[in-house]
């Protein structure tokens, strides 16, 4: 971190500060109570947190705020003024974060920081909070006059919507479901009304991710008959002739969500195989290989070997391609495909190279992101292990995704570990299945 980047770091501090109107002892006084608030007390005076915050903003050798003194500061300047929480662009918390990586403070912490206060929002009722304040306004007066849309505030909902997204598997569903809803509604208003013609399919666009993360929150809360109408919805904000990988990709999101909450294959095939034909169309070759991973799966699970076989072929096809300048923001990567090979052979191939396909998928799915993920790989994992007949081994893997299952609140990992568990039912009266009962039991209570 050069000089110049503190510099800029402290000097952003400081604004922060005297755009509130205080001075040092304010500020000092403000971080003490904010300890007080969130019951960490300091058990140091007002005038050695006061000499603290001077070296933070000096002009020629400013340090970085310690961890302890980041998260007070991330609670103080998440709250504005008027006592609303507010995390979203051009907001006095992501000034913070902006300073904190000028001091030297990493990506990755900085992303917990704002993880850790995402879960708190919903417990304040901010469910504006991803919107800054500039942006929270101008969407009330959009909201009021539709034709004043602007560009402007289409990317604040877009940024807003890839927030939500990116804390998949690191902040409880339904907390993120509560986050995207003001989006959600937003959008359903702004179609409805006679926003300016040059904007609507920008406005369709984000709709259409909206929808469809939210119908899968809704999927993973439970509530089905949500889930299909946000998916219906997104489905039609899609349909953009221009964009036929947009249509590819709700529709696998649909497929996904559809696969577990409805029984037999049929509807989720026929939803896989529109995407594939919307994905070969379009200009996404990442929704390609996703869209054909998927149909792989249907495919193994109907049994039907050379359809499954051929169409993962054609997956790793498209993801040795070139992606840059790829459209989609879609995260499907070798690692999610390796996982797709791990299913097809358990269905209809080899089950060795379906536990050597999950392990290597799982030791590369590693961020915040991918946990949901990695957490069905590995119980895809035990589950091999289990048909190749080392269930101790297998039992030993699925505590690990008990608590992983437990962390994330994945819906599909659940229906996986029990799943596993039956599979287990030859050995039920083992000591380590008895075990693996009991933490099933103490994590999910049944």
């Amino acid at each position: 971190m050069s000089t110049r980047d503190k510099l800029v770091g402290a000097a952003t501090l400081k604004r922060l500060r005297l755009a509130r109107g205080w001075s040092l002892s304010d500020t000092a006084r403000a971080i003490i109570d904010t300890a007080a608030r969130l019951g960490q007390p300091f058990d140091i005076s007002a005038a050695s947190v006061q000499r603290t915050v001077a070296r933070w903003e000096s002009g020629t050798a400013p340090i970085l705020p310690s961890e302890r003194y980041q998260l007070l500061l991330s609670h103080l300047y998440a709250r504005g003024p008027d006592g609303q929480t507010s995390l979203g662009a051009g907001s006095d918390f992501a000034e913070l974060l902006d300073a904190l990586g000028h001091l030297g403070e990493s990506e990755r912490h900085l992303g917990e920081l704002r993880a850790l206060l995402l879960r708190t929002t919903t417990d304040s009722g901010g469910l504006l909070a991803l919107l800054g304040p500039p942006t929270q306004r101008t969407l009330s007066v959009v909201l009021a006059d539709p034709s004043r849309l602007d560009e402007g505030l289409i990317a604040a909902m877009r940024d807003a919507v890839a927030t939500v997204n990116g804390h998949v598997g690191s902040i409880p569903f339904m907390r993120l479901q509560l986050m995207l809803t003001p989006i959600v509604e937003s959008c359903r208003r702004l179609l409805a009304s006679p926003v300016p013609k040059m904007l609507l399919p920008d406005l369709k666009s984000v709709a259409a991710q909206a929808y469809t993360l939210s119908g899968r929150l809704a999927f993973e809360t439970r509530d089905d008959e949500a889930s299909r109408a946000l998916y219906t919805s997104a489905t039609n904000a899609a349909d953009d002739p221009a964009a036929p990988w947009r249509h590819a990709a709700v529709r696998l999101s649909h497929a996904l969500v559809t696969l577990y909450s409805r029984p037999g294959l049929d509807a989720a095939k026929q939803l896989v195989d529109a995407a594939v034909r919307d994905a070969r169309a379009g200009q996404s070759v990442t929704i390609r290989a996703r869209a054909h991973a998927l149909q792989a799966e249907i495919a193994a699970r109907a049994g039907q070997a050379k359809h499954a076989q051929t169409a993962l072929a054609l997956a790793w096809y498209d993801m040795d391609k070139d992606r840059d300048g790829d459209p989609a923001t879609s995260s499907f990567s070798p690692a999610h495909l390796r996982g797709f090979e791990g299913i097809t052979n358990l269905y209809v191939g080899d089950l060795s190279a379906a536990h050597d396909y999950f392990a290597r998928s799982a030791e590369s799915l590693l961020a915040p992101r991918e946990r949901v993920q990695r957490a069905i790989v590995a119980t895809d994992q035990a589950i091999a292990r289990i048909r190749l007949d080392d269930p101790r081994s297998a039992a030993e893997l699925l505590h690990e995704c008990i608590d992983a299952a437990s962390e994330t609140g994945g819906r599909v990992a659940a229906i996986r570990l029990r799943r596993a568990r039956r599979d287990l039912r030859p050995w039920r009266r083992e000591d380590f299945v008895a075990d693996l009962d009991d933490h099933l039991i103490e994590v999910f209570g049944a």
